[in-house]
């Protein structure tokens, strides 16, 4: 059986993947908090963990995805506050668009989307743990994880004490214990969401929720957990920390999760992503102005653990890169495939080595071409099952490439402006070609040449296909 290795954030290298159970794969990735638009960022950590789902079907028989939603947290409600809108109003509308922009992108919705506020008893249930096993404390109607209680604190992300309280010692709260210590419950006001619970009216700090719903809707341990590189420390150090502490497992730090996947930093025309610098790019207004796979692509253009650099550039080239396959693939559009062919090896054995998918994307341009010029069934099949695993090349390549066949009915003749150009109406253009059929099926081949030309001269291509006449932009 072939091999998927996996760079585990835990280790620190390189290995083979060796599931809990083979028949059942369990994964968990943190999802967004629901307050505002999903960056670019964000979107980065859907497509690559939708991957990697996908290369973890071709080997095992079941996998169960889970990617949570965060509807309770300060953001969410400062706001609320600053727009007057209720809380619930706010979250529901920012998942919804978040779903729609990934799904935009090619992304499969998560096998389980749980949501923070519909596992509060989970969360009590495992504070409650943590204080009767010594690792929390309550302090004015605080409840803290105590970080000098576990020792191996600092295994995931291999910071020292030192580099785990830098940011602590500007304002640390007067009631901890220790400038490292975390938020596990906190009061709220009579203006705040809040719940009921042993430690007064409150709501859960952020880093307790997906110990408790991975907990939840996964089982301890299981295989994969994992986001964005930039959740490593803290949020996934105490994450650790909860969920080995409270069951009992401090001496083994993957008796929560034994992989540890890290997607690498999104920077924006080689800035850091900030507020401050107007860069925040948002997937939400990406999908408006380019074609999803395109930005999908873009994604995946490098290795997942690498930064990426996100530019007008490299958008382009991917759109460059998309036509010229989708180009070849129009070549074969009427060569049938086989549905259940396996994907071709030079793709799947680059994503099984830690999903490369640089080197999955270049064999890929490779093959289509080969398959374009032998014609070959079998090898455009291949291709295309290697293809939708990556997640790109689902498309009609005529739909993709802008192509259109004539119609045999049109009305009117209008012309419509875009960008400040006056160009012909899908109307005027269909016209047309109409009055060039009639004048080939009359065998004026002349008439029929002016109508090209003057279609050419509209930036109109034309092709005649035994299916009938083609049509695009230029």
């Amino acid at each position: 059986m072939a091999r998927l290795k996996l760079h585990n954030s835990l280790t620190r290298e390189k290995q083979d993947f060796e599931p809990i159970d083979p028949s059942h794969i369990r994964i968990y990735a943190c999802g967004p908090t629901v307050y505002s638009y999903a960056h670019i960022g964000n979107a980065r950590m859907a497509v690559v963990f939708d991957v990697l789902s996908n290369v973890l079907r071709t080997l095992y028989p079941k996998v169960t995805y889970v990617s949570n939603i965060t509807d309770i947290d300060d953001k969410i409600i400062a706001a609320s506050q600053k727009t007057g809108e209720k809380i619930d109003v706010i979250t529901k509308k920012y998942a919804d668009i978040y779903n729609a922009d990934m799904k935009s992108l090619g992304v499969q919705a998560p096998d389980i989307q749980p949501r923070a506020t519909d596992h509060i008893p989970h969360m009590i249930a495992l504070i409650e743990e943590l204080i009767e096993n010594n690792h929390a404390y309550t302090a004015d109607d605080h409840v803290l994880f105590d970080v000098p209680s576990f020792p191996a604190y600092g295994g995931l992300s291999g910071r020292n004490r030192d580099e785990q309280i830098a940011g602590a010692r500007v304002e640390v709260a007067s009631y901890k214990k220790d400038p490292a210590d975390f938020v596990l419950w906190k009061p709220s006001t009579d203006n705040e969401p809040g719940w009921d619970s042993p430690w007064g009216f409150g709501r859960p700090g952020w880093h307790i929720e997906c110990s408790a719903m991975a907990a939840e809707h996964l089982g301890l341990p299981f295989d994969i957990h994992g986001g964005g590189a930039d959740l490593k420390f803290p949020h996934h150090e105490n994450e650790i920390a909860q969920s080995c502490c409270a069951h009992g497992d401090e001496d083994d730090l993957s008796s929560f999760a034994k992989y540890w996947v890290h997607n690498g930093f999104v920077t924006v025309n080689g800035e850091k992503m900030s507020k401050s610098l107007g860069n925040v790019t948002l997937a939400h207004d990406l999908v408006k102005d380019h074609a999803g796979e395109t930005l999908r692509f873009t994604l995946l253009s490098a290795h997942y653990r690498q930064p990426l650099d996100w530019t007008n550039e490299s958008i382009a080239q991917s759109k460059k890169t998309l036509d010229r396959m989708y180009q070849n693939l129009r070549k074969i559009e009427n060569i049938e495939i086989d549905k259940n062919a396996e994907p071709t090896s030079e793709v799947i054995d680059a994503l099984y080595d830690d999903l490369n998918t640089p080197k999955a994307i270049a064999a890929l341009f490779t093959l289509v071409k080969s398959a374009a010029e032998t014609k070959s069934s079998a090898l455009k099949s291949e291709v295309l099952a290697a293809a939708k695993i990556l997640g790109i090349l689902q498309n009609d390549p005529n739909e993709w490439l802008g192509y259109h066949y004539a119609s045999a009915e049109f009305t009117g003749s209008a012309t419509v402006e875009a960008d400040g150009i006056i160009t012909p109406s899908a109307a005027k253009i269909e016209g047309l070609l109409q009055q060039r059929t009639e004048a080939r099926a009359n065998n004026n081949y002349a008439r029929s040449d002016e109508i090209r030309d003057d279609l050419t001269a509209m930036g109109i291509a034309i092709e005649d296909t035994a299916e009938g006449t083609l049509w695009k932009k230029i």
